[in-house]
C-alpha cells in the first residue's frame, strides 16, 4: 500500500493512498466464493452454485462492500503509518469518482484536518482575584426571610395596591382601538414589582383598588419579540377582582416541617441554611476563580481550530438550546442560525484543547476522592443519596462525565498554582449577586404584557 502526505492549509491534511489490485480481487474472489456455499439461485443446489454463476450474479455489489470496507481499513492503516489524529472524520475522493474495475488499483485521496500543535504561553502571567467573604448572621437571616417568601400566602385588603401586592385582574388591550391577539385576558394573577409584566403595564396598576376599572397606555419596547408590536403604544382597559397582600408564615416548628427539620426547630433550620450558603460560597469562589485562570488562559493562547471540532460544538449547543425551550424534535437544530453559538462553540473548543494539553503535559490522573466527593454531592439532592451514589457508579455516561470534570478541576488547580492570586475581600450578598427578597427571581418576562 502506498501513502503520500499533504499539507493543504492550515490544519487540513490530504492523505493519498493506493491499495494493490491483488489486495481488492483477493478479498473479493474470499467474499464470492464465501456466498457460493449459501447462495440460493433458481436451478442450482444449495453450495452447488458455480464459482462463475454467482460471480456474474453478484460481483459488482460484492465489489463495492469490499471498497467500501478497505477504503475504512486501508484508511485507518495509512493513519497508523502517518501517525496522524484526525480532529473529525475524512471527506473521501475516489480516483474518477468510480469504484475500480477488475484489475485496477483502489486509489484515493483522504481530506481531513489535525489538531492544533500546542505550545502553552503566558502561564507565569496569568492573574486572578479571590472573592474572601463570610456568610454572617444578617445573611442567614435574609435567606430565612427568602424562604417565607417562597411560602407566603395572600390576604384580600382594602387599601390601593403596592409592590409586593397581588392583583387578579381582567384587561384588554388594543393598538390605534384595534385589538390583537394575545392582548387579552381573564383573572390574571399579577404581583407588583416583580417585573414580569411591561413596565408600562404595572406602572398602570399600581395604586388600584378592587372593583376598580382603569385605562391606560403602554409602550412596547422597540426590539418586542413580536414584531407587529415592537415599539407601538397600545390602550389597556383593565378591572380588578381583587388586591391581596402578601401574609408571610411564622418562624414556628411547622415552618420548619415544610424544609425537613422533624427536630431541632428554627434554630437547626438556620443552621442547614447556613450550611447550604456556605457550600454555595464555596463554589462560587471556586467558579470565579476557574474563570479567570481559563479566561486568562484562552488570551494567551490562540489556536487554530479545526472546523470540525468547532461545528461539532456548534451542533451541541443547538441541541442543548432546543432541550432548554422544551423542543424534543432534534432536527430542528439546524434551523437556529449558526452565528449564534459560533463564539460560545470557539471558546468552548479551544478550551478543551488547552486543558486537555495540560492533563497529558502534567500527566494527570482521575484523582478518586474527587470523584468520591463530587458523586456525594450530586446525591445529595436525592431522598436516598447512598442508593443514588451506588445507581452513578453502574452509569458509564455518568462516570465519564464526573471523572471528566474532575481532571478539568485537576487542571485548574495547576493553573492556578501557577497564577498570582489576590484576595479581594466582599459580601455574601454581592458575591451571590442577591437582591431584595421581591427581587431575587431571574424572571423570564414570559408574560406578553
Amino acid at each position: 500500500m502506498q501513502v503520500s502526505l499533504e499539507k493543504s492549509n492550515g490544519l487540513e491534511r490530504r492523505l493519498k493512498v493506493q491499495v494493490p489490485a491483488e489486495r481488492v480481487e483477493r478479498e473479493t474472489e474470499d467474499r464470492l466464493k464465501s456466498l457460493s456455499k449459501r447462495a440460493k439461485i433458481d436451478g442450482f443446489r444449495p453450495g452447488k452454485v458455480p464459482f462463475k454463476v454467482v460471480k456474474q450474479r453478484f460481483g459488482d455489489q460484492v465489489r463495492v462492500d469490499v471498497v467500501n470496507d478497505l477504503l475504512q481499513t486501508s484508511y485507518n492503516e495509512a493513519l497508523a503509518q502517518q501517525k496522524l489524529n484526525p480532529a473529525g472524520g475524512p471527506r473521501i475522493d475516489l480516483k474518477d469518482n468510480k469504484v475500480p474495475g477488475e484489475g485496477d488499483v483502489l486509489e484515493y485521496t483522504a481530506v481531513f484536518e489535525v489538531y492544533p500543535e500546542i505550545k502553552l504561553k503566558g502561564l507565569e502571567d496569568i492573574k486572578v482575584e479571590r472573592p474572601v467573604a463570610e456568610v454572617s448572621g444578617e445573611d442567614i437571616d435574609a435567606m430565612v426571610d427568602n424562604l417565607r417568601h417562597q411560602r407566603a400566602g395572600w390576604d384580600a385588603v382594602e387599601r390601593a395596591a403596592k409592590d409586593g401586592d397581588r392583583v387578579l385582574i381582567d384587561f384588554e388591550g388594543s393598538v390605534d382601538g384595534t385589538p390583537f391577539p394575545g392582548g387579552k385576558g381573564e383573572r390574571v394573577p399579577v404581583v407588583l414589582g416583580e417585573k414580569r409584566m411591561l413596565p408600562d403595564f404595572e406602572a398602570g396598576l399600581q395604586g388600584i383598588k378592587t372593583d376598580e376599572n382603569r385605562e391606560f397606555g403602554v409602550k412596547f419596547p422597540d426590539d418586542y419579540h413580536a414584531k407587529e408590536l415592537a415599539g407601538k403604544k397600545a390602550s389597556f382597559k383593565v378591572s380588578v377582582h381583587s388586591v391581596e397582600g402578601q401574609v408571610l408564615p411564622a418562624l414556628d416548628d411547622e415552618f420548619c416541617k415544610a424544609f425537613g427539620i422533624a427536630e431541632g426547630g428554627i434554630e437547626k433550620l438556620r443552621s442547614e441554611v447556613a450550611d447550604n450558603m456556605r457550600r454555595e460560597l464555596e463554589d462560587t469562589v471556586r467558579r470565579k476563580l476557574k474563570d479567570q485562570a481559563l479566561d486568562a488562559l484562552l488570551k494567551a493562547n490562540t489556536l487554530d481550530l479545526p472546523k470540525a471540532l468547532v461545528d461539532d460544538e456548534i451542533e451541541r449547543l443547538r441541541r442543548d438550546a432546543l432541550v432548554r425551550i422544551g423542543v424534543r424534535d432534534a432536527k430542528k437544530a439546524s434551523e437556529l442560525p449558526r452565528e449564534l453559538f459560533e463564539d460560545q462553540a470557539v471558546k468552548r473548543v479551544s478550551l478543551g484543547l488547552l486543558v486537555g494539553e495540560i492533563i497529558n503535559q502534567q500527566r494527570l490522573a482521575v484523582d478518586p476522592k474527587r470523584v468520591d466527593e463530587r458523586l456525594e454531592r450530586m446525591a445529595g439532592e436525592y431522598s436516598k443519596p447512598s442508593d443514588a451514589v451506588r445507581s452513578f457508579r453502574q452509569n458509564k455516561d455518568i462516570m465519564h462525565q464526573v471523572e471528566t470534570l474532575v481532571l478539568e478541576d485537576q487542571a485548574v488547580d495547576w493553573l492556578l498554582d501557577k497564577a498570582s492570586v489576590t484576595d479581594k475581600p466582599t459580601t455574601f450578598k454581592a458575591l451571590m449577586n442577591l437582591h431584595d427578597h421581591d427581587h431575587d427571581h431571574d424572571h423570564d418576562h414570559d408574560h406578553d404584557h
